[in-house]
């Protein structure tokens, strides 16, 4: 397809966004720089930028992204339609993830030494919330929300001079998140799982919140997570101290001591999915229903039973464990709880696979196809 082909395609995607920026000059400029992101080059600062695009108005596009004010609403209004209109249904999936970006120096607003998911260590960094809705092996991300950490949120000082707003406060990951999930279900995007890492699951408010909107969970947590059997009862409270607490019929266990008591016998090939290129995609998983320790806070350091949920243990090729909870009900099928746990590594693997198979020349146009040939930006 020609240049001016896949430019018509992109201008047809791009319309319906262009409305939502309302002014003729972010109108005119908001589809410079989208091509200058998507066109080849290594640079995607501004100069370089400017010079592919739009050679000698550097200013006039620095000014558009960074002192040109809109409101970001009106364009995700625009974005999440379309995104349930192609993806959006009751088995869909959402995935909460963490976006690190690496950055060097000290004055990007958010930047601190925390977890760097791109370098897999602690590195100096700006981390944002991610969320993405998938259906099948189709990834489509839907919000980017900047983390701010406490050192910034905290200090008058550096939040005037990045210019961030007065409502912008610290506010957990979690917090961030559910947010967004709200604010989704509130605008009509359709999905029934929430997908998330360890970092998200491990936090019982989060888990909590997830169930009260009446959505299924699968989470992953840390073999350290404690569980107990979901057959456990409350004994009649004994008196520790000054102080009476319940006492649970069985001791507390972590998640990797209660996969262990299974045996080898309870771990089963499941295959999830089929790639392109006609491999199974499987690894051994057992489960077993437990009680999460997320109740009352007893006398002796742990807590009671509470939330009862699949534990859940992969053993990949490499001997390697990792576990999850869900709040699947307890007649779903082995293969069903995996094909949800394992729906956001498909979604990660899709991405990674578009990016090293189509060139940059070629995405443009493939990216542009895929929508307008199903009628999403009509």
């Amino acid at each position: 397809m020609s240049s001016t082909g896949w430019e018509q395609r992109f201008d047809r995607f791009l319309e319906p966004f262009l409305a939502a920026w309302r002014t003729k000059k972010r109108r005119y400029w908001a589809p410079l720089y989208l091509r200058g992101l998507l066109l080849p080059g290594e640079r995607k600062s501004i100069e370089p930028l400017a010079e592919r695009v739009a050679p000698g108005h550097e200013q006039e596009l620095r000014h558009f992204v960074s002192e040109s004010a809109w409101d970001a609403a009106a364009v995700e209004e625009v974005l999440w339609e379309k995104a349930d209109a192609l993806l959006g249904a009751d088995d869909a999936f959402l995935i909460i993830d963490d976006t690190a970006l690496p950055k060097k120096g000290s004055e990007s607003v958010g930047v601190a030494h925390q977890y760097c998911g791109a370098l897999g260590k602690q590195a100096n960094c700006q981390c944002l919330v991610s969320v993405t809705l998938a259906n099948d092996i189709v990834p489509l991300p839907l919000s980017l929300q900047l983390y701010v950490p406490m050192d910034w949120a905290a200090d008058p000082e550096r939040r005037a001079k990045v210019g961030i707003p007065d409502n912008v406060v610290f506010r957990e990951k979690w917090r961030i998140a559910i947010d967004e999930v709200r604010r989704l279900r509130k605008a009509g995007v359709r999905f029934g799982t929430v997908l998330a890492d360890a970092g998200y699951g491990h936090c019982t408010e989060f888990r909590e919140a997830l169930s009260s909107e009446g959505l299924l969970w699968a989470l992953g947590v840390q073999s350290t997570q404690q569980v107990y059997p979901a057959n456990v009862k409350t004994k009649m409270p004994a008196r520790i101290g000054n102080q009476k607490h319940p006492i649970p019929s069985h001791p507390v266990d972590a998640a990797s001591e209660m996969i262990q008591a299974l045996g080898d016998k309870g771990f089963k090939k499941v295959t999830w999915r089929t790639t392109t290129t006609g491999r199974p995609m499987s690894a051994r998983f057992a489960r077993c229903r437990v009680a999460i320790a997320d109740g009352k806070r007893t006398g002796v350091g742990c807590r009671l039973p509470g939330t009862e949920a699949w534990l859940v243990c992969e053993e990949r090729a490499n001997g390697e464990k990792k576990y999850y909870l869900t709040n699947h009900p307890t007649d779903a099928s082995l293969r069903k709880v995996v094909g949800a746990i394992k729906a956001r590594w498909s979604c990660e693997e899709a991405q990674t696979q578009t990016v090293k198979s189509w060139s940059a020349s070629r995405w443009s146009d493939e990216f542009s196809s895929w929508f307008v040939d199903r009628d999403i930006a009509a």
